[in-house]
């Protein structure tokens, strides 16, 4: 059973079909309908990028903060607003890193932020969500679909109620004017075009 405690459309369908009762909402997972506030010390962005051909880089933005309204009862209704400062990559590498802040990639000093909202929410069945929103980097805004898990819910030991979800998606960074590139001698180039985004996410009930 999902966050939400709901089964999708092809489920209900086929339930419907064969006359037996669609499941009936969990109310301790309804329950967690509310406003999230995420937890950045316990939240990141990852990322990796396919290095010269042969090997991957992995990197993560740490300093991450938004939103999230969870909606127990319609998933569709659920929203999420996040907001990534650019100067937390972190690579491994301080050159890197410096590099990766620099004109020929993020301009971090014209473009501090990237930034992510949601236009579309859907339950996949399960604990499986999918959220589509707005990825906005370097000024510019496309589309970006996320595929989300559920991870659960729990009270820590300071009496927070907090969320946890993590997901993955993809894009090709020169759709967002990520551009720079250097040719391989040996055919190819130094960054793949396409990057791999992973999101662990940690959010905790406003007012709790």
């Amino acid at each position: 059973m999902g966050l939400f405690g709901r089964k999708n459309e092809t489920d209900t369908a086929t339930a419907t079909a064969t006359g037996t009762a669609p499941a009936p909402v969990n109310p301790d997972l309804a329950a967690l309908t509310g406003e999230y506030a995420i937890d950045p010390s316990h939240t990141s962005i990852g990322f990796v990028a396919r290095h010269a051909m042969v090997t991957n880089v992995k990197g993560s933005f740490t300093d991450v903060a938004g939103t999230l309204h969870l909606d127990g009862s319609d998933p569709s209704a659920s929203t999420a607003s996040i907001d990534v400062q650019m100067a937390s990559i972190d690579t491994g590498s301080a050159d890197r890193d410096g590099h990766l802040k620099s004109a020929d990639f993020f301009k971090i000093d014209e473009f501090p932020e990237m930034t992510f909202r949601s236009t579309k929410a859907e339950a996949l069945g399960g604990d499986d969500y999918r959220i589509t929103g707005d990825l906005t980097i370097l000024g510019t805004t496309k589309p970006l679909s996320i595929d989300l898990e559920f991870n659960g819910s729990a009270t820590d030991p300071f009496g927070n109620e907090r969320v946890g979800f993590e997901g993955k998606a993809e894009i090709l960074r020169s759709e967002w004017g990520l551009t720079w590139n250097a040719a391989l001698e040996t055919g190819g180039v130094l960054v793949s075009d396409k990057i791999k985004l992973s999101f662990d996410i940690s959010a905790i009930r406003s007012g709790s």
